[in-house]
C-alpha cells in the first residue's frame, strides 16, 4: 500500500520549489494534494498536471497572513474532501539584509508570512484534526534556525521560532492524537537559491559535507516520512535535512 493512501494533505506554498515537489511526491504515495499558495496561475497549472496523472488535487488562493483567508481554505477544503489529515506548513519568503540596513517593512513581511503564516494556518486547521483525534502538522523551520546567519535577522527569528512553536505544538495537541514536526532544510536548489552568485553557491556546497545543494525532492522525503504512519511516535522533534552541514 502508498504511504499516504486515502490521506487528505494541504501543502502551503505548494505551487513551487520545495512545496511542488511535495505536492508530487504525496500524490504519488496517494494522498489527495490541496495547494494553499498566493500564486494562483503556478497553483493552477500544477493541480492540472497533477489531475492528468488521475490525481485528486485542488488549488485555493491563500494569503497564509490573514487568519480570515485560512480559515476560509480549511472550511472549502472540508466541504471538497470531507476531512483534512495532513498540514505541510511549507511556505515562506525571505528579505534579506544586515540589521543595520533591515528595513522594518523587510522584518515584517517575513514575520508576517513565515511566523504568523504558521500560526493562522495551523490555527485553521487543529479543529477539523482535533475533532476526528488524527492529524500529521509538519512545519517548515531551516538550519538557519539553529545556528543562525548573516544578514538574515528576520527569516532566522521565524525559522527559531517555528521550532519553538513546533515543541508547544507538540505538548498540546499530541494528546489529542496529532503529530507535531519540523523540518530543518539546509542549502537546497531552489529558485530562491538562483539569486546567490555562483562563487558562493559554490563555498556553500564545500561546507556541506556531502558536497552538494540539497533537491527539494530531499526535503519532500523528509515531510513524507513525518507525515505517514511509520512517524506515529515522533512528536515535537526538527529534524535537520542538511547533508551533514550541522553534526
Amino acid at each position: 500500500m502508498k504511504r499516504l493512501q486515502n490521506k487528505i494533505a494541504i501543502i502551503t506554498g505548494g505551487a513551487q520549489g520545495i512545496g511542488k515537489a511535495t505536492a508530487v511526491k504525496f500524490s504519488e504515495e496517494g494522498a489527495s494534494v490541496i495547494i494553499w499558495d498566493v500564486n494562483e496561475e503556478k497553483g493552477i497549472a500544477l493541480v492540472n498536471e497533477l489531475k492528468a496523472k488521475n490525481v485528486k488535487a485542488h488549488f485555493i488562493k491563500v494569503d497564509v497572513t490573514k487568519i480570515d483567508s485560512t480559515e476560509k481554505a480549511a472550511k472549502e477544503t472540508v466541504e471538497l474532501f470531507s476531512t483534512i489529515d495532513i498540514l505541510i506548513n511549507n511556505a515562506g519568503i525571505t528579505r534579506d539584509a544586515s540589521l543595520a540596513k533591515m528595513t522594518v517593512e523587510q522584518w515584517q513581511q517575513v514575520i508576517d508570512v513565515n511566523l504568523t503564516g504558521v500560526f493562522n494556518c495551523t490555527k485553521a486547521v487543529i479543529p477539523f484534526m482535533i475533532e476526528k483525534k488524527y492529524g500529521k502538522i509538519v512545519n517548515a523551520a531551516s538550519v538557519v534556525g539553529l545556528y543562525g546567519n548573516f544578514g538574515q535577522t528576520n527569516y532566522v527569528a521565524t525559522k527559531s521560532g517555528i521550532i519553538g512553536m513546533t515543541k508547544v505544538w507538540a505538548r498540546e495537541l499530541g494528546r489529542k492524537g496529532i503529530n507535531v514536526n519540523a523540518v530543518a532544510p539546509g542549502f537546497i536548489a531552489t529558485e530562491m537559491m538562483k539569486t546567490i552568485p555562483e562563487n558562493i553557491l559554490k563555498s556553500l556546497e564545500e561546507k556541506t559535507p556531502l558536497g552538494r545543494l540539497g533537491l527539494p525532492e530531499d526535503i519532500a522525503n523528509a515531510y513524507l516520512f513525518l507525515s505517514s504512519e511509520e512517524a506515529n511516535f515522533i512528536n515535537g522533534i526538527t529534524l535537520s535535512v542538511d547533508g551533514g552541514l550541522i553534526v
